[in-house]
């Protein structure tokens, strides 16, 4: 049982660029709604390059199982510093999925060069990057200005927050590294994960980004008639 636990938050973008702002987002990025992963005349209101996608997804027994196959043989994660080609929270707080996903969204790729100097988002950086997992994953849970920006979104939605008991979804984070890669970063996995390469034109909602990782999940569901009800949000230039 987690030591601390958050009301789950909702993806969409008023609740994610609220809380992304309050964390030191500078107003040059924000989150946009997705409606499609294919359709031309949908993806065309999204600016691009997409810098982070923001996925929630439904935990059902087909996605727990390739979850658990893929990590049985893996080790805790060990990595830190500069040279990781991302940097990945372990999730030890209660249904904060939706915020840590949402730092993975921020301090990874070109989106972490639109960070306030100085912000909350500025200090967990700093903060965290040279510690191993469990330590660099007291940096949220230690951080009362995250706690209390976190709280303050959760009340945004449109539906009655939770604190207690798992709705049956999840947070997915999914960046283009600095080493040109697709990372999947999930705070529940036992680090992050690496879905390959990407070439300097390709950004998180290009053809091949889309294939190895949001739908290589959609996949998993469709192939054993599951839960198809993901919802996404795309961190690219603001319209403002």
């Amino acid at each position: 049982m987690a030591k601390k636990q958050f009301i789950m938050l909702e993806n969409n973008p008023e609740v994610m660029n609220h809380l992304a702002y309050a964390l030191g987002l500078k107003p040059s990025l924000a989150f946009h709604d997705l409606y499609s992963l294919t359709e031309p005349e949908l993806l065309a209101f999204i600016p691009r390059p997409v810098l982070a996608l923001l996925v929630i997804i439904p935990m059902t027994p087909t996605w727990g199982e390739a979850r658990t196959a893929e990590d049985k043989d893996k080790t805790e994660y060990e990595g830190s510093g500069e040279d990781e080609p991302t940097i990945w929270f372990k999730q030890t707080i209660g249904n904060a999925c939706g915020s840590i996903g949402l730092v993975h969204c921020l301090l990874n790729g070109e989106a972490s060069k639109h960070i306030e100097t100085g912000s909350t988002l500025d200090q967990i950086r700093i903060d965290a990057l040279p510690k191993k997992m469990l330590d660099r994953a007291k940096v949220l849970e230690d951080s009362e200005v995250f706690e209390k920006a976190h709280a303050e979104a959760a009340v945004m939605g449109d539906t009655k927050p939770e604190r207690n008991g798992h709705v049956g979804q999840h947070f997915v984070a999914f960046v283009k590294g600095k080493d040109g890669h697709l990372w999947e970063l999930e705070g529940d996995r036992k680090g992050p994960l690496d879905r390959g390469a990407l070439k300097d034109d390709e950004d998180v909602l290009s053809a091949a980004a889309v294939e190895m990782g949001l739908g290589r999940l959609m996949r998993i569901e469709s192939e054993k008639g599951g839960d198809l009800r993901f919802s996404a949000i795309a961190l690219a230039e603001s319209f403002q």
